[in-house]
């Protein structure tokens, strides 16, 4: 990747995208490159004969194809192979969240994916939240829960997403605590004066744990090395670090905090769950010690 410094932005972005559809198509054009980046001709066909000067023998010309292919012994120079990249696009595709035109794909593999349940909220409260946690201000809401609606002064900080839903991660002014709230059931957001909430006090946000992934021990021999092999794990285990007020909703999601269920059909299980946990409550009680600001009056 090395090569990338020393050539202007413009042509190192020409050299991924030759390298991109070399390696996941197999073959490329000049047309490809002057339709994708709005250049003329000879601009196209000195990008190729340079290339071939940067990365000999990763590109040929196959008169038959009348295209230029990947070599036999192509190796990346300039582009970072990602697979899970490329199924990411495959799906933000599918699911209308980007335009073709807005990738590097001329077509893409026959695909489907199973339709997602989508939680709505306007644009404009969305803005509304943004600008307070890049503000720094407090926020009046009025929050919907499943005890009712009612409004609720916060001092956001940050955005998370859990897999499935998005969060605001605030100081809630009533509870005196840093708590998770839905972004879908906040509504008629209005900016408040500047916060004095400390957001370095949220100490389950700015922590982090390692979970330690394993196969279900009840699994057979053969089962937990399909598991193993499925993560990616190595000596049996895989260890993810990800920040303490996430790990809550990863560990719900993928039923972790159920070590007795049927290893058919929770096949991976939490080994250090309770060390997990522990943390999590640990830093939660030093936040609400460190919240030594004075609250706003009502």
């Amino acid at each position: 990747m090395t090569e990338r410094e020393d050539r202007s932005w413009g042509q190192a972005k020409r050299f991924e995208f030759l390298e991109w559809r070399l390696f996941w198509v197999g073959r490329l054009n000049r047309r490809d490159l002057e339709q994708q980046f709005g250049i003329s001709t000879p601009q196209a066909s000195i990008d190729l004969r340079n290339y071939q000067e940067a990365a000999e023998g990763n590109l040929a010309y196959d008169a038959t194809l009348k295209a230029y292919v990947r070599g036999p012994r192509f190796a990346p120079h300039f582009l970072r192979v990602s697979g899970e990249r490329y199924l990411l696009q495959m799906r933000a595709l599918h699911m209308g969240a980007i335009d073709l035109a807005d990738t590097w794909f001329s077509e893409t593999p026959s695909t489907d994916t199973m339709p997602q349940l989508s939680r709505k909220m306007k644009d404009e409260d969305l803005r509304t939240v943004v600008s307070a946690i890049s503000d720094k201000t407090d926020l009046k809401i009025n929050y919907r829960s499943f005890s009712g609606s009612r409004v609720r002064n916060i001092a956001p900080h940050c955005l998370a997403y859990d897999g499935h839903r998005w969060h605001i991660r605030a100081w809630c002014h009533e509870h005196k605590e840093f708590r998770d709230f839905l972004l879908t059931r906040i509504s008629e957001p209005l900016i408040g004066q500047r916060s004095l909430a400390d957001a370095s006090a949220d100490l389950v946000w700015h922590r982090s744990a390692t979970l330690v992934i394993c196969p279900h021990p009840d699994l057979s021999e053969e089962q937990r090395e399909t598991i193993e092999l499925d993560f990616g794990m190595i000596g049996g285990k895989v260890e993810i670090k990800m920040r303490l007020a996430l790990a809550f909703y990863f560990i719900a999601r993928n039923d972790l905090d159920k070590p007795h269920a049927d290893p058919l059909r929770q096949q991976i299980v939490l080994q250090n769950i309770d060390d997990v946990n522990d943390a999590v409550k640990k830093a939660a009680d030093e936040s609400k010690t460190l919240a030594t600001w004075t609250e706003p009056a009502n």
